[in-house]
């Protein structure tokens, strides 16, 4: 997204020089993630679930035309752009079914994933419709899948898809938290919002200590939503939608643009 551009003759020589040299140089650290192929993996919160604008020809697979690696995409125009995330993917479908795109000649590859490895769906199905106690038992089992599972299954991805882009810049995005904490709000008990809270800071851990082992970058999006989660009266997520029950707890358009594009433009 950086993109410097002169707009007119200032005057002063040494002011122009360095206004060439600044854009040149911007231009040079853009260069080597759009020079090459670029490649989007992971789940419903790469392909865009709760965005809106689906690709017709992504079936279930609800690729936005909103989404963040589309958004990149259209900002960027890398050589070639290949948009294989899919809702409800889980790490063993990306490694069956997204990663035929790369090769040797992708620069840039995204990826947001571990979610649904841990149950996701089934802890925010539970802690809606059940009691505290409840709702913290399943977010204790999901914790306890991301420690002792959760790294083996994304050490693996990460390995397979540095051997088919060795030369690839892979940047790995987090989940947001959920919730605005301490102010009234509507739904679910403040012991609920604060507990999906720490099981989002949980899965951003693991996934972080995974990505740096292979080098790759981890990019935190917890900045970017914070004054935009749910209970905040600006929020970029939804909430639970009895019309559209696949949106929920997704990033709305506007946490794809202002809060997943901001983090994958600066990490590339």
């Amino acid at each position: 997204m950086r993109r410097s551009r002169i707009a007119a003759y200032v005057g002063s020589l040494l002011l122009t020089v360095g206004l060439v040299l600044t854009g040149t140089a911007a231009a040079q650290a853009a260069q080597p993630a759009a020079a090459g192929g670029y490649v989007a993996l992971g789940d419903s919160y790469s392909s865009g679930v709760g965005a809106g604008s689906y690709i017709s020809s992504s079936g279930n697979c609800d690729r936005s035309t909103k989404a963040y690696p589309y958004l990149w995409n259209a900002a960027h125009t890398p050589s070639s752009f290949a948009f294989t995330a899919c809702s409800g993917a889980r790490t063993d479908d990306v490694l069956a079914n997204q990663l035929a795109p790369l090769n040797s000649g992708t620069s840039l590859v995204s990826i947001t994933i571990g979610g649904n490895d841990a149950g996701f769906s089934d802890v925010m199905t539970t802690c809606v419709l059940q009691s505290d106690s409840t709702c913290l038992s399943r977010i204790a089992t999901a914790k306890a899948y991301v420690d002792s599972t959760l790294p083996g299954k994304l050490d693996n991805l990460y390995s397979v898809i540095r051997g088919k882009a060795p030369s690839a810049h892979v940047v790995v995005i987090g989940y947001p938290r959920f919730y605005l904490l301490g102010n009234t709000c509507l739904g679910l008990s403040e012991t609920k919002r604060s507990a999906i809270n720490g099981a989002a800071d949980h899965i951003d851990a693991a996934i972080a200590k995974v990505a740096a082992n292979h080098g790759f970058t981890f990019g935190d999006v917890r900045s970017t939503f914070s004054g935009h989660e749910i209970c905040s009266g600006s929020s970029w997520l939804h909430s639970v939608d009895w019309l559209d029950i696949g949106d929920s707890y997704h990033p709305t358009a506007a946490g794809h643009s202002g809060g997943y594009l901001p983090v994958l433009a600066n990490a590339a």
